[in-house]
């Protein structure tokens, strides 16, 4: 027997490391849920550090989603039955949007997993160091693969509001809409080493406070109105 899922989702993704998905992300599950909403949390790849921040930013388990080991036929039942009766999914990407498994193509990127889910993309771009030019990276991303739908983006790391002026202004001449931004700040207390975030199971007070700061930033510097209204255009999911 088949089921479907019509669970509002988003995608975020970003054109490579350290552009501020985690920050996006978890900011993001923790503002909707502030909200009351019963938020999903999910993650591209066997990644186990991420989950644990997601989990605390929605009070719900952090689950994987990885094509590489599991096969992509899984990934919309395993999505499906972790979101089930929630109000909205938020999956965060790893590496960027088209980076999969060496030497495998697509498999196990975040577009991949995008277009296994059925899922629209908003993009974290850091601008710290371009204007203009960002309309031209984020063109290329949005061209790519017609069948990764990107809905927009997230501007992150903007200086001045001059800076988001001109990145805007390039931005609506690509036709890509805007649906944050967020400023140059000093980095949310999530310290890193090699393999990433330090589990929050090492720093759970910190991490607490490192969630909230999320959220706040995030509150303040994103559409939450229009991030849901994209959400909630994602396209039903059929799962075996």
């Amino acid at each position: 027997m088949k089921s479907s899922s019509s669970v509002p989702r988003l995608v975020v993704a970003a054109p490579s490391s350290g552009s501020g998905k985690t920050t996006v992300a978890t900011g993001l599950m923790a503002a909707f849920a502030a909200r009351g909403l019963a938020v999903s949390p999910h993650k591209v790849g066997p990644d186990y550090i991420d989950p644990g921040y997601h989990a605390l930013a929605t009070g719900r388990v952090g689950r994987n989603l990885d094509a590489y080991l599991c096969g992509p036929e899984l990934i919309g039942p395993l999505f499906a039955h972790g979101a089930r009766g929630c109000d909205l999914a938020v999956v965060e990407g790893v590496m960027g949007l088209y980076d999969g498994a060496a030497g495998e193509g697509e498999l196990a990127s975040t577009a991949q997993v995008a277009k296994l889910l059925r899922a629209p993309v908003v993009l974290v771009v850091d601008a710290s160091s371009q204007s203009r030019s960002v309309a031209a990276l984020v063109h290329g991303f949005v061209s790519w693969d017609p069948q990764v739908r990107v809905g927009g983006v997230i501007l992150n790391k903007v200086g001045s509001d001059r800076h988001e002026e001109l990145l805007r202004e390039a931005l609506d001449s690509v036709g890509v809409p805007v649906f944050g931004v967020l400023r140059r700040v000093a980095q949310v207390g999530t310290p890193s080493r090699h393999l990433g975030l330090v589990p929050v199971a090492e720093r759970r007070a910190d991490a607490v406070d490192a969630v909230g700061a999320m959220a706040e930033q995030v509150s303040v510097g994103c559409d939450l109105d229009a991030l849901m209204a994209l959400a909630r255009g994602a396209g039903a999911l059929s799962c075996a």
